[in-house]
């Protein structure tokens, strides 16, 4: 029998990120990708953002290393809005960074280099690596303005170049792939704990599943849930646009609404979560709210006008 889990789960916190918050790890998936033999963690300086606007940003790593701003982005759904999200954070950091600086004066104030990488492994296909580019959004090409965001497969399997100098990444991507595997087979509750009993044996992440092991089996339920819920989503939104908003695709997206609403959380943070609009997601909360024995389609039908609210 799966034991109970009674654990405080920071919101949005992820394996990927409890894996990478700590500076020597950071600095072991920067060498990796840069190729270089940093071995100070201590010259590694993290920084947050407090309340940003950029979303999802709690889930990955932002920090400053030899005049770089790299911001580590996870994501296990394939996002073509990364670029454009980015813009908006960086201006927000580089605010932050220069506040003791005028940049009105007539000296040029300094700032880091940025970089952009995320970090994909859901299930849809792509490729080993890519680039993201904010001038593919513009309504018209131009060169005034460019961002680009390098995207990594690091599913199991992929990337081995880089998978092969970085132990911890590797290691990750191991255990995701036995939880979705045996997740395949059994509850989820059960994939999980199956897949951390069998890592902590065979060495793999060994130190960090010993250490963190109940936070790591309730967030990587978790995470498996969210994913099998964006899943829906993405499949609600293809069939809406073969069948023109129909209220049978909007019908799926309420009930994972109505569902994370009895979790107690407000239209925003699941607007957050579920990646959508946030006025989008109040109106259906407010339909939810407003007659709470409504059916999803009903709430789904007066979305697409099918039927006036009563």
């Amino acid at each position: 029998m799966t034991e109970k889990l009674h654990v405080v789960r920071k919101q949005k916190d992820t394996v990927f990120r409890m894996l990478f918050r700590e500076k020597k790890e950071l600095l072991e998936l920067y060498n990796a990708l840069n190729d270089l033999a940093y071995n100070s963690p201590e010259k590694l300086t993290i920084y947050t953002l407090e309340n940003a606007i950029y979303m999802n940003f709690k889930d990955d790593s932002s920090f400053l290393l030899d005049s770089e701003l790299n911001l580590y982005e996870h994501q296990s759904s394939y996002n073509p809005n990364i670029p454009l999200r980015d813009l908006v954070y960086i201006a927000k950091q580089l605010e932050k960074y220069t506040r003791n600086d005028t940049i009105y004066s007539s000296a040029l104030v300094k700032i880091p280099v940025p970089r952009f990488v995320v970090f994909y492994n859901g299930t849809d296909v792509q490729p080993d690596r890519q680039t993201l580019r904010l001038s593919d959004a513009f309504e018209k090409k131009t060169a005034e303005l460019e961002l680009k965001v390098l995207m990594l497969n690091i599913n199991f399997g992929h990337n081995k170049e880089l998978m092969d100098k970085s132990r911890t990444l590797r290691e990750y991507a191991q255990y995701v792939d036995r939880v979705r595997k045996y997740a395949k087979l059994m509850r989820i509750e059960e994939a999980v704990e199956r897949a951390v009993a069998e890592c902590i044996k065979e060495g793999i992440l060994e130190d960090f599943l010993s250490s963190q092991k109940a936070e790591v089996i309730a967030v990587s339920i978790f995470e498996y849930n969210e994913e099998e819920e964006m899943k829906k989503i993405r499949a609600s939104e293809y069939r809406e646009g073969k069948a023109d908003g129909k209220a049978e695709g909007k019908a799926e997206i309420v009930a994972i609404i109505r569902k994370k609403t009895g979790r107690g959380l407000d239209s925003e943070k699941i607007a957050e979560i579920l990646e959508m609009d946030p006025d989008y997601v109040k109106r259906i909360s407010d339909l939810l709210v407003e007659d709470p024995d409504r059916s999803d389609l009903q709430v789904a039908e007066i979305l697409v006008g099918q039927k006036e609210p009563q």
